[in-house]
């Protein structure tokens, strides 16, 4: 399993607002998309969310979102570890992801970009 990399989770309440600021911070455009009622935009290694409470107290159980080279085999490995799947994987506007608690309870989102 290829960890490629990690993405920082910051919520916040206007997201229009804090877009341009992370533009300038990353040095480049945002990606963004909707999923579950809440507004996302991705920009360099920021994951900005903004939506109902009810939703993004879902999503504040997540640690961190982890970049790797393929959903399916992270899926594999993780489960010979221990950990349990709880989500996915399942077809994302970027690519796929999977939602997983490790054997210390934490939680965290995998993700690959392939179609």
């Amino acid at each position: 399993m290829d960890i490629l990399g990690a993405t920082l989770r910051i919520y916040v309440d206007d997201l229009e607002k804090a877009i341009p600021f992370y533009e300038g911070l990353a040095g480049g455009p945002a990606l963004r998309f909707e999923r579950g009622g809440v507004q996302v935009a991705a920009v360099g290694c920021f994951l900005l969310m903004s939506g109902p409470e009810s939703q993004l107290e879902v999503l504040r159980k997540v640690a961190a979102t982890i970049a790797v080279a393929d959903v399916e085999e992270t899926h594999r490995v993780l489960t010979s570890l221990g950990a349990d799947v709880i989500a996915g994987p399942v077809p994302t506007p970027a690519g796929r992801n999977l939602i997983a608690r490790h054997p210390d309870g934490a939680i965290y989102e995998y993700v690959d970009r392939r179609a």
